[in-house]
């Protein structure tokens, strides 16, 4: 698992100047090819964090994660279950898009790691969510497979709240594409209820709040 509560080299930096150092960032390979630096979209003072692999081709045209085919998917499962992307908070383990959309590499996610976890000490998330392998890797390290782990509820203690951080792994919603059953036990049923259940506890958060 990565140290959530690492003194990284961007200890100082706002969110802003974060996200202007990661588009001047030429540290991996990635930088060669790519348009634009996908950092984050959403609410950067979020409850719920959500964390995909690396951008995709109209990702990479736009500069903003998850807008393609995989991102309106995840944009229908958020709002059914009243989840509205503007109230969130999005990014990837890298912000370059890998060629041909391959996986990101562990030393290309290694490179990205520390503005990663820069972006969750200061979005301060109560929840994250995991989309797929490669980001159950770079967050959580080795690990069961996505298909036995997600669902599962991970904890850690984090230095910016006295309750601990509640993490938990979904497949990724371009695994969803290929899988577009929606019978009970399919992918798309399960991450249904994944999220259900996050849309739960982020409800439970709201209330604890307003007392």
């Amino acid at each position: 698992m990565i140290d959530f509560n690492k003194e990284t080299e961007f200890k100082d930096f706002n969110h802003d100047g974060l996200k202007a150092h990661a588009e001047q960032c030429n540290q991996c390979e990635l930088s060669d090819e790519r348009t634009n630096v996908v950092f984050n979209s959403g609410n950067p003072n979020a409850n719920l964090m959500l964390i995909g692999e690396g951008p995709g081709q109209q990702e990479d045209e736009e500069g903003i994660p998850f807008i393609g085919r995989s991102g309106q998917l995840l944009t229908k499962i958020l709002e059914s279950v009243d989840i509205h992307r503007d109230d969130i908070y999005i990014a990837n383990t890298v912000k370059c898009r890998p060629p041909n959309n391959r996986t990101p590499r562990p030393k290309e996610m290694d490179t990205c790691q520390n503005y990663l976890i820069r972006q969750i000490q200061l979005v301060q998330p109560k929840i994250i969510c995991l989309l797929g392998a490669a980001a159950l890797k770079a967050v959580l390290g080795p690990t069961e497979s996505i298909s036995k782990i997600r669902g599962q509820w991970v904890t850690t203690q984090v230095n910016y709240m006295d309750d601990d951080l509640y993490i938990m792994p979904m497949f990724h919603p371009s695994y969803l594409l290929r899988h577009a059953s929606k019978e009970k036990g399919a992918p798309k049923w399960l991450t249904w209820n994944d999220m259900k259940e996050v849309k739960a506890a982020l409800s439970f958060y709201d209330i604890m709040s307003k007392q």
